[in-house]
């Protein structure tokens, strides 16, 4: 007899192929259900060719062809499964079930055809609707298909992700560091060997919140090995880009391992050195599983002793042996690899270049304040070292030796770098390429710091800008001629050849105007000197313990001075003192008795009632005036139209500190003392700063981190260091040169 597919065939010659092999797929599998125990017993043939039948009859097959087809098949399983059973009867059930005739049967509604074409390994390609088919795959090619289809499903995957911050962060919450560590980087044994590490994420949509769209049909690019700097403006979505590839929900490869900066570090008993070597929890696991190996094999050792040679407990005990030494001779490869013998030295050489003092390093972590809770979640991530290292705004939590650390460190860092800064020093220093988000795109400038970014992204705009002009007035032109000669006769050749000139134009669209803001520090008037005057001031909470020690300092109407220094080193406590918020301990501040003094303090949204508009806070804060001029007075900083009017909570960080700029000022100050200015401030904000820092007729006095701020507007370079503050006899850039040479003298910075 001949086989069940060519009968099949012969008899629905005329019916679509999928159809077709799908009955022939169909009548297999009972043909195979005669052997298995189960089936054999409860199988019910007539139902089942009848379903068939009448499948290949309303696809089109000749009914007359179709009935002798099942009378013969019927007749041929009949008697197989006849043999089967009487069979089973002297064997018993000895099989494996191939098909549950329960689930079968459940699929024996024409309606459940897609379902059933996938029980039985054929794609849901048809639809059935009677006679009509629509065939949407060629079986023949049904293994490139496949293939062409995941690729689509990953695509479409990327295409549209709805990212919701507090969610997100939410889940990292509930998971500790080490399932969510291993949840985003699951360790494998195999080589990775030879794959290469370079991101490239085709035309997908990026959504946060309620729907907010903020980059659409994007392209991400990553060159392994490439630091990318990662600019924009206040609130443009850089932040949210950055969560959504360290949770994977952009389809970065499996073997390329992701790290994220971005939340303080959990405070508890640990050492700070050992949270550090902790962070890295593919060593910590391969640790902890050779340790578990090794105490394995003793007991191994031991239990033999306890058994004959040749008994069958040895050759167990000897099988489960080379099974746990292969696997043990795996994690040493591992930790070979990851040079785990040198972890503690490379840890405590991190820790010491972020500040922490050797005796810090021993320290719990629950005894760090928030800054330098940051620090160490920095410092775990610069251990770990990851294929993808993520950096939202590193240089906010870090002073000038710690920047200068940082960006030497990354330097020669091995794998791929994206950071989102607004620093422009640290990424002329740190950054190979730059990446512009802004107008719902990522737009690459590929070996370029930011200097050089910022200088094309200029002339690519005017450049933009003047073609966009001349073709606004080419088009004027021909438009003109056309409606002055359309219907004239003698030119209407002319006229209608213009007209195909102006359809094949192309059409530009206006280059981005990007918002403009303008800072302004009200003008004051002159004081005579002293303004302020510190002589031979100390200061400390304890007397045995002081943390300023003999300081003279004095600010004048024309001053420029920076602050800096390591953190904890007194800068904010001096500036205290200055403003007598702070008694000294000895020593005495001298004042101009109508000295006006604006106070910004890197804490400033602690004093804000988020809950209130800028205008009401203002107002209560501030009172004796209208709320037309509190409007106009915030428009100097960048608040303009409804923003002064909506709750303080929904404004970006770089936002309220505008609003801090503004309010400092409405007290006309004569001196302007600022703590860490440049945090949360996007480029914009920071020029429109300096700009108006620059054109100020008092005195500036600032602690701040950023080199480029520094550079732009002070003069003079203050250094607290060991309870001291004196003047640094160079600019900042010297300044920062000395503190890399003496890390490179301690030997913190060193190659990887």
């Amino acid at each position: 007899m001949s086989s069940i597919g060519s009968q099949v065939r012969r008899a629905a010659a005329s019916v679509d192929p999928i159809v077709t092999e799908y009955a022939v797929g169909y009548f297999n599998h009972l043909s195979k259900g005669t052997f298995d125990a189960v089936q054999a017993q409860q199988m019910d043939l007539d139902h089942e060719v009848k379903y068939v039948s009448d499948l290949l009859v309303n696809a089109g097959a000749p009914q007359d062809a179709v009935d002798k087809l099942a009378h013969n098949l019927l007749e041929q399983l009949s008697i197989q499964l006849k043999e089967n059973k009487a069979k089973l009867d002297v064997t018993g059930d000895t099989s494996k079930r191939l098909l549950d005739i329960n689930v079968l049967q459940s699929h024996n509604k024409k309606a459940n055809i897609n379902t059933s074409l996938n029980l039985l390994g054929v794609n849901n390609d048809i639809e059935h609707t009677g006679r009509k088919m629509e065939t949407r795959v060629d079986l023949k090619k049904l293994a490139k298909a496949e293939q062409k289809i995941a690729k689509k499903v990953a695509k479409r995957n990327n295409k549209f992700v709805q990212y919701e911050a507090s969610k997100l962060i939410g889940e990292q919450e509930e998971d500790n560091y080490d399932s969510f560590f291993l949840k985003i980087n699951p360790l494998e044994f195999g080589s990775a060997a030879g794959k290469s590490k370079d991101i490239k994420i085709d035309a997908f949509d990026l959504y946060v919140g309620d729907g907010q769209r903020i980059l659409s049909d994007a392209q991400l690019t990553l060159s392994f090995g490439h630091r990318y700097g990662l600019v924009g403006q206040n609130g443009i979505g850089k932040s949210t880009l950055l969560r959504a590839l360290s949770r994977r929900d952009l389809n970065v490869p499996k073997h390329v391992s992701i790290l994220h900066v971005e939340q303080e570090l959990r405070g508890d008993e640990t050492l700070a050195l050992q949270s550090v070597l902790d962070a890295d929890v593919w060593r910590k696991q391969l640790l902890t599983e050779e340790k578990k190996i090794n105490e394995r094999l003793k007991d191994i050792e031991n239990l033999r002793a306890e058994f004959e040679e040749e008994s069958l407990e040895i050759k167990k005990l000897d099988n489960e042996r080379e099974d746990l030494e292969a696997h043990l001779l795996q994690i040493d490869e591992k930790l070979a690899d990851m040079e785990s013998d040198k972890a503690e030295a490379r840890a405590a050489s991190i820790l010491y270049g972020l500040g922490f003092s050797k005796e810090a390093q021993q320290k719990p972590t629950n005894s760090f304040s928030g800054g330098w809770r940051m620090r160490l979640s920095l410092a775990r991530a610069l251990f770990c070292q990851p294929d993808l290292l993520l950096l939202d705004e590193p240089s906010n939590m870090l002073d000038v030796p710690s920047i200068a650390y940082l960006a030497e460190y990354l330097k020669t860092y091995p794998s791929t770098v994206l950071t989102v800064s607004h620093d422009r020093a640290f990424l002329n220093e740190v950054a190979t390429d730059i990446i512009y988000q802004h107008n719902e795109r990522l737009d690459y400038y590929r070996g370029q710091d930011f200097d050089s970014f910022y200088q094309t992204k200029e002339e690519r705009k005017k450049n933009a800008q003047r073609e966009y002009e001349n073709q606004m007035a080419y088009r004027k032109h021909l438009q003109e001629f056309i409606d002055k000669y359309r219907y004239n006769a003698a030119k209407s050749q002319e006229a209608q050849s213009r007209i195909k000139k102006l359809e094949k134009l192309p059409v530009l669209e206006p280059p981005e105007v990007e918002t403009s803001i303008n800072f302004h520090f009200p003008d004051c008037e002159k004081l005579s000197p002293p303004i302020i005057q510190l002589q031979d001031v100390s200061f400390g909470y304890e007397e045995q313990s002081l943390l300023l020690k003999d300081v003279n300092l004095d600010v004048q109407m024309d001053s420029r001075i920076a602050l800096v220094g390591a953190n904890g080193c007194g800068k904010t406590t001096l500036l205290k003192v200055m403003m007598e918020q702070l008694r000294p301990t000895s020593g005495y501040v001298s004042r101009n008795g109508r000295l006006r003094i604006g106070y910004f303090t890197q804490h400033h949204v602690d004093s804000m009632d988020l809950n209130t508009s800028a205008v009401d806070w203002m107002s209560k804060t501030y009172p004796g005036k209208t709320d037309e001029e509190y409007r106009r007075h915030l428009g100097a900083f960048g608040i303009t139209g409804t923003l002064g009017l909506q709750q303080m909570q929904l404004l970006s960080g770089g936002q309220k500190s505008r609003v801090a700029f503004a309010a400092l000022c409405l007290n006309n100050p004569h001196i302007l003392v600022l703590d860490e200015p440049s945090n949360h401030l996007d480029t914009t904000g920071l020029e429109a700063l300096v700009d108006a820092l620059k054109k100020f007729t008092g005195g500036v006095l600032m602690v701040s981190h950023d080199i480029s701020v520094i550079d732009s507007v002070c003069n003079e370079i203050w250094v607290s260091e060991d309870g001291n503050v004196k003047k640094f006899g160079g600019s900042i850039f010297d300044y920062r040169d000395y503190i890399i040479s003496s890390a490179n003298a301690a030997g913190v910075v060193k190659k990887h």
